[in-house]
C-alpha cells in the first residue's frame, strides 16, 4: 500500500506520466525503468522546507508539492546585493554563498537599488544586533513594495545565525522574507531561490549539520581590493557556556581536514593577499579527524570542559606550524580561542614562527569566580591570571585582547568590581565590552533571571570602557620609539595623506602617505608606499585606540626579522 502511494505522489508530479495510473504502473513498469525514472523526478528534499506566504488552505492545493529540476537553479545573470552582521565568520559565511550564487549564474552588484535577490548575513549573538536587523528588514520591504513589475521580483533572503534561531518566524512577523537559510544550508540556496522566484513560495532550510564545513567550496572574496583574507577552519561549538546561543545556531564542533585549509591558504597567497586569519567559533579547539592520530589534546591546567576531552585528530599546534611553513611571506592570526586550548605547544609554535602575529585574543567574560561558574566558563580568575602569566613568558611583548560581559544574571557590584580589577592588572590591547542580554534556548534562560536592572548595565558598560581605556592608553605610551611592522591596509578614514595598517598586536597603525626606501637595505632607491606592503614604522604617538608614526622602509617578514 506504502509503495503505491509513492509511485501515485510520483506519478501526480511527473508530466510525462500523468496519463498512467498509480495501479498499472505498478504491473506495467520494470523495475530497472522504474528506477530511471524516479532519480529523475523530484528528491525527498524537495517535500521539505517549504512554507507558503498565505495560509496553505486557502490558496493551494494541499497535495501540491512545489518541484524545479536542477536545470532550474541558474540565477540567468540575476544580480545579488549583500549585506553582512556581525562576526568575521559572517563574513566568510557571505563570500562562500557568493561564490556558490557565481557558479549558478548570478552576478554581483554594489548598488542595492541594482539588486533582484537582498542577501542579509545576519548575527544572533546579542538582541541589540537582531534589533538593528529588524529595523533594516522594514527598510527592505518598502524597496520591494517599490520594485516595478517589469523588472521581476525583489527576492529578500535572511542568513545565518539570526535565521537558525527564529526560523519561521522570520517569515510569520516579514511577509517579505522570500528564504531563511540557516549556516550550513547555504549550497541549498540556488534551490530555495528558484522555488520562491518560480512559485512565490517562502522556503526554509534551517536544518544543522553535524559534517558541513564547506570545504570543497573556495571563497570568492566580497573585497578583492584588501590585502587581508579569513579562512574558515571549523565550525560550530561544544563549549555549552551559559549565556551563548552559538551552539544552538552553528551546531556542534567540527572541523575541515588540514589538507584543504594549506590548499586554500596558498592558493590566496598566489593572489596577493598577505595576511589571513584563521577563523572558528572556537578555533583553537581545531582536530582534524580525517586523518588517524593518536595525538591527544591538551588542556590548559586549571580549565575544564563540559564535553569530554578530544583524544583524536590532528590538533591546532599542527595546523599553526603547517600553515606558517606553506606561506612565509604571510601574516597569520586566528579567532575566536578559548583559553582553556592554549596549551604549551600552541605557544611554542606561534613564538618560534614569525610569520604567525604575537596577538591572542583570550576571552574572560568576567573577573568574578561565582559568575564564570554561572557563565560555565569552566576556569577561575586566578587560573586565567596563571594562564596570562605563562603566555607573557613564552611571547615577550605578546598584544592580548579579550571580551568581557557585564550585567550577567544575578552579578553584585561586588562581582562587578572583579571584572574591572582584572581588566586593570591584565592590561589589554583591545577589548570588546558589552552589557548582557539574554538568549532563548540557552542554559542562563532557562535556569538564571535576568536580574540586573538596564540602568545598571550600562553604568557597568561605561566603567568597564574607562578601565580598559586608561589601561589601554598607558600599556600603548610603550610603544613610543618602538620599531614596528605593519601592513599596509588602506587609506585613513580622516586624511587622504595618511594610509594605516596594524602591527602584529592587531594595533591600528597611522601613517603619512609618502615615499620610502624600496628595503631596509637601500640606500637611495625609494617608492611610494601603496596597500599591501609590509612597511617599518617607527612609533611616535599613542593612545587607546590607535598609534601614529613614521614610515621607515618596505620591508618583508623575513628581512625584518633578520631571517636567513
Amino acid at each position: 500500500m506504502k509503495l503505491a502511494r509513492i509511485i501515485k505522489c510520483y506519478l501526480r508530479f511527473h508530466p510525462e506520466h500523468r496519463k498512467f495510473s498509480a495501479t498499472s504502473s505498478i504491473r506495467t513498469l520494470k523495475r530497472e525503468t522504474f528506477l530511471e525514472k524516479i532519480s529523475a523526478g523530484p528528491s525527498f528534499q524537495e517535500f521539505l522546507n517549504v512554507k507558503s506566504k498565505m495560509p496553505m488552505a486557502s490558496t493551494v492545493n494541499a497535495e501540491f508539492v512545489p518541484y524545479l529540476s536542477a536545470s532550474s537553479y541558474k540565477g540567468h545573470g540575476r544580480k545579488v546585493y549583500f549585506e553582512v552582521y556581525g562576526c568575521q565568520m559572517n563574513t566568510n559565511d557571505a563570500e562562500v554563498v557568493w561564490s556558490i550564487l557565481q557558479a549558478h549564474d548570478y552576478n554581483r552588484c554594489q548598488d542595492i537599488q541594482e539588486a533582484d535577490i537582498i542577501m542579509v548575513i545576519t548575527c544572533a549573538i546579542r538582541d541589540g544586533a537582531e534589533a538593528k536587523i529588524w529595523n533594516r528588514l522594514q527598510h527592505l520591504k518598502a524597496l520591494k513594495h517599490k520594485r516595478s513589475t517589469k523588472r521581476g521580483p525583489l527576492q529578500i533572503s535572511i542568513l545565518g545565525c539570526m535565521a537558525e534561531r527564529l526560523k519561521q518566524y522570520v517569515l510569520e512577523k516579514e511577509k517579505s522574507v522570500d528564504v531563511v537559510a540557516g549556516p550550513d544550508s547555504y549550497k541549498d540556496l540556488p534551490r530555495l531561490l528558484a522555488l520562491t522566484r518560480h512559485y512565490e513560495y517562502s522556503a526554509v532550510n534551517v536544518l544543522l549539520s553535524l559534517d558541513e564545513t564547506y570545504a570543497d567550496i573556495m571563497p570568492v572574496r566580497l573585497n578583492e581590493e584588501s590585502p587581508t583574507a579569513f579562512v574558515s577552519i571549523m565550525r560550530g561549538c561544544d563549549n555549552m557556556c551559559s549565556y551563548c546561543i552559538v551552539p544552538f545556531t552553528r551546531g556542534r564542533e567540527r572541523s575541515r581536514p588540514l589538507e584543504s585549509i594549506i590548499k586554500e591558504v596558498k592558493i590566496l597567497d598566489n593572489q596577493g593577499i598577505r595576511e589571513v586569519t584563521l577563523l572558528g567559533q572556537n578555533v583553537n579547539s581545531y582536530r582534524d579527524i580525517s586523518k588517524e592520530t593518536s595525538m591527544e589534546g591538551t588542556t590548559v591546567p586549571g580549565f575544564n570542559t563540559v564535553y569530554k576531552p578530544k583524544v583524536s585528530g590532528l590538533p591546532f599546534s599542527l595546523l599553526l606550524q603547517r600553515v606558517a611553513e606553506a606561506v612565509p611571506n604571510m601574516r597569520i592570526r586566528f579567532t575566536s580561542p578559548h583559553p582553556k586550548d592554549f596549551s604549551e605547544d600552541v605557544l611554542r609554535v606561534i613564538r618560534d614562527y614569525p610569520n604567525i602575529c604575537k596577538n591572542i585574543h583570550l576571552p574572560a567574560q568576567s573577573g568574578n569566580n561565582a559568575v564564570l561558574k554561572r557563565m560555565r566558563r569552566g576556569y577561575t580568575r586566578e587560573a586565567y591570571l596563571d594562564l596570562v602569566n605563562v603566555i607573557r613568558r613564552f611571547l615577550p611583548g605578546v598584544g592580548l585582547s579579550s571580551d568581557f560581559i557585564c550585567g550577567f544574571c544575578g552579578e553584585t557590584e561586588a562581582e562587578f568590581d572583579d571584572t574591572v580589577t582584572l581588566i586593570e592588572n591584565v592590561r589589554y590591547n583591545m577589548a570588546y565590552l558589552f552589557p548582557y542580554s539574554m538568549r532563548e534556548r540557552t542554559s542562563a534562560y532557562r535556569n538564571y533571571k535576568d536580574d540586573v536592572p538596564q540602568v545598571a548595565k550600562i553604568e557597568r558598560l561605561q566603567r568597564m570602557v574607562k578601565a580598559f581605556r586608561d589601561s589601554a592608553t598607558e600599556l600603548h605610551k610603550e610603544y613610543a620609539g618602538r620599531r614596528e611592522l605593519i601592513l599596509i591596509e588602506g587609506k585613513s578614514k580622516r586624511s587622504n595623506d595618511h594610509v594605516f595598517g596594524r602591527n602584529e598586536a592587531n594595533i591600528k597603525v597611522i601613517i603619512p602617505l609618502k615615499n620610502v626606501l624600496i628595503s631596509q637595505s637601500s640606500i637611495q632607491q625609494s617608492e611610494q608606499i601603496n596597500v599591501g606592503d609590509f612597511v617599518a614604522v617607527r612609533i611616535t604617538e599613542s593612545n587607546s585606540q590607535v598609534l601614529k608614526g613614521e614610515p621607515l622602509c618596505k620591508t618583508t617578514i623575513q628581512d625584518f626579522y633578520n631571517i636567513k
